[in-house]
């Protein structure tokens, strides 16, 4: 019986102390909301694969990702945004190489319950938006991509549908946002952006979807693979509008949004990046978690998401 006990103690004291040695590397991923359903996907994947690695997200606006790190100095190893060029221009303080891994494009999302839902298209969808009695809803372009690119698809459908004043009539009722007509359209942004009587504005886009479920909005300006996560209706934009195709970049480079920070981003089409963060605590476990996010496993995952992934992915030098 002592022998027995002894046998015992000594296994969970060797248990405890192999655990306790083998412990977790806790690797922080800060990445776009866009990101959240399928990056969830991919954790238990990827944890499953290296059980010593826990994944721990964070998610928000992809300008919000940025500022944690470059303001607060939060520790990060992995950043994942919806605009891959928002962090190139990180380097060279920050990072070395950006990974272009997925596509989105931008639609415009609604329930059966919101108002003109059976009669909204891609043709008419702007006189809707502007009923007094609609009520719709975009992310702050100051903390994320989907919200400077609604603004954005906007703007190209006023070139699109040849309306001059759409712009003005959509958002003509926000004090501060502005847009002007120079080399094609600037779009200046305020660094307070206030909610009106018609529209409200989230920090990031898939904060909308509560109002837009609830009833307390009718339509939300989102990601396509967003609204098809959240079972949403939505409205398809023509190609020429929704920021998602190749052969349109010369036509969307006519329109640029102008941050609070005085930051310029020319419109394109939408391309999510990752990088290892020069700073990174475990950049070996980093560099598994990117490959894996953009390898074939990851991609598999991003079209189980309704998301359109690039692969292979393309590798950049975030200096160029």
């Amino acid at each position: 019986m002592q022998y027995t006990k002894l046998f015992i103690g000594l296994f969970w004291f060797f248990y405890t102390f192999s655990s306790s040695w083998a412990a977790e590397v806790v690797l922080k991923v800060f990445h776009a909301g866009s990101l959240s359903i399928p990056f969830a996907r991919m954790e238990q994947v990827f944890e499953r694969k290296y059980p010593f690695i826990d994944v721990r997200r964070e998610a928000s606006g992809s300008l919000q990702a940025v500022r944690k790190i470059t303001d607060l100095h939060k520790p990060c190893d992995v950043i994942a945004v919806a605009d891959y060029d928002i962090i190139q221009k990180m380097a060279p303080d920050y990072i070395d190489h950006i990974r272009l891994f997925a596509r989105n494009e931008i639609v415009i999302s609604y329930t059966k319950r919101s108002r003109y839902s059976g009669k909204i298209n891609e043709k008419n969808w702007y006189n809707i938006l502007a009923r007094p009695d609609v009520k719709w809803a975009f992310s702050n372009p100051n903390d994320d991509p989907c919200g400077y690119r609604t603004l954005m698809s906007i703007a190209l459908s006023s070139l699109y549908y040849n309306k001059p004043n759409l712009f003005s009539t959509l958002l003509g009722k926000i004090n501060g946002l502005a847009q002007r007509k120079e080399n094609g359209i600037l779009i200046i942004i305020p660094h307070a952006l206030a909610t009106t009587k018609n529209i409200f504005i989230r920090s990031k886009s898939v904060e909308l979807l509560g109002l837009l479920e609830s009833g307390a909005i009718d339509y939300a300006f989102e990601y396509k693979s967003v609204a098809e996560q959240h079972n949403l209706k939505y409205v398809n934009l023509p190609p020429e509008v929704n920021l998602s195709d190749l052969a349109h970049k010369d036509l969307y480079i006519q329109v640029k949004v102008q941050l609070s920070s005085g930051k310029v981003i020319e419109a394109k089409p939408i391309v999510y990046g990752i990088s290892v963060l020069k700073m990174a605590l475990h950049p070996k476990e980093a560099k598994l978690w990117v490959d894996f996010v953009t390898g074939r496993e990851g991609a598999e995952i991003l079209k189980a998401c309704f998301q359109t992934p690039i692969s292979p992915a393309k590798t950049i030098n975030a200096h160029e």
